[in-house]
């Protein structure tokens, strides 16, 4: 009996010499024979056995000659938003037996593992130990139960892939390593085709490729590319075209055809392993395993992509504007936070501006329906405060409200109407803030967005596209400090200013200890960090921050000082903590991020005066 070692051998082998056909979609026709969108497909390993061991089945009828496990989301993750963590390796094991079961001893199985997403409205930071336990978890169980190879597909974070690519090393199974390109040739974080492929070459795939992501037409073209840089063989898999919303379900209309005649261009390309993603049926891998029947790979030269600079790129960039941040390490820098209103009537928040404006603040930073709650558009009030007081604007932006295509447009818009100043942040989930009926979009976390708005600096989309001329946005991003463990977030930070974050603003610091350790850790960074300084009001304030708020935690002896306080005693306390800090930081802060709670604007005016009171 040959072992899975020398079966991913022979893989190998084979496609050096012919074009191995693969499968194609599960989720497809799991759907069409009555499994719903919402249910976990990779459950039905257990529960419905027989249903999943037809689809594989089907696709050995239709001349597949690979069989991918139903066990693309299988991971802890994913599993455990609907309590199945403990069931990951059960689920695996016993999709990759239902594969080679199906495969018998002439076809290969390759244990299918998807990219690492939340599910829908969750947020947080996945950390790099918790993807690799992940990935680590899932792989094993496939390789246990006895697959060939594994096939990482549709992944759009790189540094994701390069991490299982690494784990599969060490269980020593050939990979095929598969990203999911957009338009332009690029990922949804805007890694593009060639610099995935070099990448991936170097991390040790086998075979590197795409799929899904859009229809066959734009995948030849990916494919061509990676084929350029790379002399390792390629797959494609490719979605049955792009899918139309007809009588109440998504359909794809391209032709089982059409489909070969693409298989037969991506052969041409130089792809060796060639199947189907979404969209696909048995009547498409039918249709192409007799279109490529008996056919080999292309031989393909290596032709390194050299991309030229845009002509006129240099023309088409403003010159580099002045911002809040011209006076940094010559005077403290102070921006101040004021919340857009709840409804319609802006005047009090237009007062406000005034006021400080007046007292020299550097900037006036503006939440976006901060605690996803409703609020005023910032954008639009961001400008209308800019153009009546002066005074520099930085406007957030969330990833929790807009999808990629309302990012870019919005954010274009906001460069149209002269704001400059963005800080990119994910935004708290709308589970936070109970607005009912309203769900988050996440499409990007906060390094994407930056990466995004990187590209709008560039001149392009993140897809690529040329936009015809270059936007000159500062970059800032948000840091909390108040987690037991800063390492997590100065690995993030680490990502936003690789991604262009220009500065940074922290959310409220309660304690010098925290102080001291956040400029230490951030200053290799080399970037303005604005300490955030959040004044209380009253104990029952400070309460409803430390245990209600994301991102706030309040040291027990700064609770202790506010028990009991209220009114006048409650402001005057919380103002007297905020002035040790700001004097615990003087000399060695270069900037300050100021959040009066309530509009309590005049707070916000004395910690001014204060971080000032010995500049001239």
């Amino acid at each position: 009996m040959i072992n899975a070692d020398q079966r991913g051998k022979l893989f190998l082998e084979r496609l050096a010499s012919e074009i191995i056909i693969g499968d194609g979609a599960m989720g497809t026709l799991l759907y069409s024979r009555g499994v719903p969108l919402d249910a976990n497909f990779e459950y039905l390993n257990l529960i419905d056995s027989d249903l999943v061991r037809g689809v594989h089945a089907d696709y050995v009828d239709a001349g597949a000659q690979l069989l991918e496990t139903n066990t693309f989301g299988a991971n802890a993750l994913r599993l455990g938003a609907i309590g199945l963590e403990k069931k990951v390796r059960v689920i695996n094991e016993a999709g990759a037996r239902l594969a080679r079961a199906a495969a018998g001893p002439e076809r290969f199985v390759a244990g299918a593992v998807g990219p690492l997403i939340r599910p829908r409205g969750e947020s947080g930071e996945i950390t790099p130990e918790q993807k690799k336990e992940v990935l680590r978890e899932q792989m094993e169980a496939l390789a246990q139960g006895g697959v060939d190879l594994f096939i990482l597909e549709t992944f759009s974070a790189l540094d994701d892939l390069e991490t299982a690519l690494a784990i599969a090393g060490e269980l020593g199974l050939p990979t095929v390593a598969q990203m999911a390109f957009l338009e332009e040739g690029r990922s949804r974080e805007g890694v593009s085709a060639e610099e995935a492929a070099r990448r991936l070459d170097a991390a040790g795939a086998a075979v590197l490729g795409a799929n899904c992501g859009s229809g066959p037409r734009d995948l030849l073209k990916v494919l061509s590319r990676m084929g350029a840089v790379s002399a390792l063989p390629l797959s494609a898999f490719a979605n049955s075209g792009f899918p139309q919303y007809v009588d109440g379900r998504y359909i794809y209309l391209a032709t089982p055809e059409y489909f070969a005649a693409m298989g037969r261009e991506m052969a041409a390309a130089g792809a060796s392993l060639v199947g189907g993603c979404c969209g696909t049926t048995p009547d498409h891998i039918r249709a192409l395993a007799r279109a490529l029947a008996g056919a080999g790979p292309e031989p393909r030269p290596r032709r390194p992509r050299v991309e030229t600079p845009v002509a006129g790129e240099k023309e088409r960039r403003e010159a580099a504007p002045k911002t809040f941040l011209d006076e940094w390490g010559r005077r403290p820098v102070v921006t101040v936070e004021i919340d857009p209103p709840r409804g319609i009537d802006c005047t009090k928040v237009l007062a406000a501006a005034h006021t400080l404006a007046g007292a020299g603040v550097d900037a006036i930073s503006l939440a976006e329906n901060p605690l996803a709650r409703i609020r005023m558009g910032n954008l639009a009030l961001g400008k209308k405060i800019q153009d009546e007081t002066g005074a520099e604007v930085i406007v957030h932006v969330t990833c929790r409200d807009r999808n990629l295509i309302g990012l870019h447009s919005e954010l274009m818009g906001a460069h149209l109407l002269g704001l400059r100043n963005i800080l990119a942040v994910t935004g708290d989930p709308v589970s936070v803030g109970g607005e009912a009926g309203a769900t988050s979009v996440f499409d990007l976390n906060s390094v994407g967005l930056l990466q995004l708005l990187s590209a709008l600096n560039r001149g392009e989309s993140l897809l690529g596209t040329d936009l015809g001329a270059c936007s000159s946005f500062l970059l800032g991003a948000a840091f909390n400090p108040n987690l037991p463990s800063m390492d997590g977030q100065l690995r993030r930070l680490e990502k936003k200013v690789a991604a262009g974050a220009r500065f940074v603003q922290t959310q409220p610091v309660y304690s010098r200890e925290i102080l001291d350790t956040l400029l230490e850790r951030t200053a290799p960074q080399g970037i303005p960090v604005l300490v955030g300084i959040l004044p209380l009001v009253s104990e029952r304030n400070a309460e409803f921050l430390h245990n209600e708020v994301p991102g706030i935690t309040l040291p027990d002896e700064v609770r202790r000082r506010m028990r009991g306080k209220s009114g006048e005693s409650g402001v005057r306390e919380g103002l007297d903590l905020a002035m040790e800090l700001v004097e615990a930081g003087r000399g060695r802060v270069g900037g300050w991020y100021l959040m009066p709670p309530f509009g309590k604007v005049d707070l916000a005016l004395e910690l001014m005066a204060a971080i000032r009171r010995d500049w001239r």
